[in-house]
């Protein structure tokens, strides 16, 4: 029997999803376990692979199928509709500049991890130049006329622009500044003054991974610099990175890439490896991140449980009580690194590097006068001087990977999580006992119900509207952290 169209569409697409996550593993082994004289051969091998999926995805047998294909349901509609996009985009951008881009951006990880290591900017910022013409010259190609940074931020969360998400930070600043100075008047929980060892670390990360329902026969836990998650269908992993004194650094992260990694693995299985098979967007994927990391996680119903489990697997770690210890992991205070903001903080940092990697894009602010430029912002919005470039400029992988237009769907994200967490509150009002309990396994049901089995099946706001039963807003976001925080900090 012959095949239809739709049918031979999806056999050759099923084929470039599974070279895409060989390209994926290739990209996790380079964080985690490639040695480190590899980096130029892994660059070539990156771009190698790139070049058979460009050339994949811009197969002229895509139009012939896409132009005679018939959706006989909703997911088959939904698969064309994903194909039709990549294949649009992607027949916008030449072989070369993609295999470039590809090349440039792996070799590039490794100058910035050096650079980050010694603390010398100076060592990145050419590479960085590179990395940010050839992402002008590839948002130039899918732009054809229109705004440079909506091409780019399109490939993270279709539908968004810069104008509707500016417009979105200016109505959330004065909330989130108002709360910070409230916050900040009152005294401070005291600090942990403990050493907590990484293997003691990394085996209750491994039980907390378990709690939240990550699947380590379908997954595994490892370190790294900068925590990620990778990988799709029934081979999805986590990273985490050790702090010995500070182990919540270890605990939040790994509960954060566990909410990106039970988003994949909690995808319907009919769904693998085809264009629904993983999330839909980067928005989406990470409201399902910091819900399990902030609302479900650092919660002080579930912070109770943690604490008694903690001083079973550390012993006395000199704090009192569960109402303390609640404080200590939701401490609002300025600090240097996104990744280890407080709730209130976090939206601030994603704001600033909005505006300057908006700025980069455009033209308005040069490679060169980045750092200065970072330094300024930040003193600026959070009274504090940036003492080293770790802590500044070279403190994030992204840019150094060619992700410009990623760094807002974080904020997308908690917005959408604030809007998952009113409706999941309602649905089960019993949640805190469970959580007292150390029992996730309602919200994070809850959650795959709604939101993870869907895949790529609808459009990204489609997926919260339907979860919520209303369109989403920053507003029950902004509501939840004056609610939670002003009862932590008696407000």
């Amino acid at each position: 029997m012959t095949m239809g169209a739709f049918d031979q569409l999806m056999a050759f697409q099923r084929e470039t999803e599974a070279l895409a996550q060989i390209s994926g593993r290739l990209g996790w082994d380079q964080e985690t376990m490639m040695p480190r004289g590899a980096a130029e051969q892994r660059g070539e091998e990156m771009a190698a692979i790139e070049g058979v999926l460009h050339a994949r995805r811009t197969d002229p047998r895509l139009a012939e199928w896409l132009d005679t294909a018939e959706a006989e349901d909703t997911v088959a509609a939904a698969q064309l509709r994903h194909i039709r996009r990549s294949y649009a985009r992607a027949t916008r951008i030449p072989a070369a500049l993609a295999q470039r881009l590809a090349r440039v951006t792996s070799t590039a990880q490794g100058i910035w991890a050096e650079a980050r290591a010694s603390e010398k900017v100076a060592d990145f910022l050419p590479t960085l130049a590179e990395v940010i013409e050839l992402k002008r010259e590839e948002a130039a190609a899918l732009a054809q006329g229109g705004d440079l940074y909506d091409a780019l931020m399109d490939d993270y969360e279709p539908g968004a622009t810069a104008a509707s998400i500016g417009a979105m930070f200016d109505r959330m600043r004065p909330r989130l500044v108002r709360l910070r100075a409230a916050l900040l008047e009152q005294a401070p929980p005291p600090k942990l003054d403990h050493h907590f060892g990484q293997e003691a670390q990394m085996r209750f990360s491994r039980d907390l991974a378990a709690v939240f329902g990550y699947d380590f026969l379908r997954g595994r836990l490892d370190l790294a610099v900068h925590p990620f998650s990778s990988g799709a269908g029934t081979d999805v992993r986590i990273t985490t990175r050790v702090v010995e004194t500070d182990p919540f650094n270890c605990f939040y992260s790994t509960i954060h890439e566990v909410g990106h990694a039970c988003y994949e693995q909690g995808i319907d299985p009919d769904y693998l490896l085809t264009p629904l098979g993983g999330g839909v967007s980067m928005g989406v994927h990470e409201s399902q991140s910091r819900i399990y990391e902030n609302q479900i996680g650092r919660s002080p119903a579930f912070t109770g449980w943690m604490f008694r489990q903690m001083l079973d697997r550390f012993g006395d770690f000199g704090v009192a009580s569960p109402e303390e210890f609640a404080r200590i992991v939701n401490r609002v205070q300025p600090g240097f690194i996104r990744t280890e903001a407080d709730e209130v903080h976090y939206n601030l940092h994603v704001m600033m590097r909005f505006d300057l990697e908006r700025a980069l894009i455009k033209g308005d602010l040069a490679v060169a006068d980045l750092e200065a430029a970072w330094n300024d912002r930040f003193e600026a919005d959070f009274g504090v001087a940036v003492d080293r470039p770790a802590h500044g400029l070279l403190q994030d992988v992204h840019w150094s990977c060619g992700l410009f237009g990623y760094f807002p769907t974080y904020t997308l994200g908690n917005v959408y999580a604030g809007c998952l967490h009113q409706a999941l509150r309602a649905d089960l009002p019993d949640l805190d006992d469970q959580l007292s309990r150390g029992d996730t396994s309602a919200a994070t049901g809850w959650l795959r119900e709604k939101v993870q089995r869907h895949g790529g099946l609808h459009e990204p706001r489609a997926v919260i509207t339907l979860a919520c039963g209303m369109e989403p807003s920053e507003a029950p976001l902004l509501d939840y952290l004056d609610a939670k925080f002003g009862a932590l900090y008696g407000l």
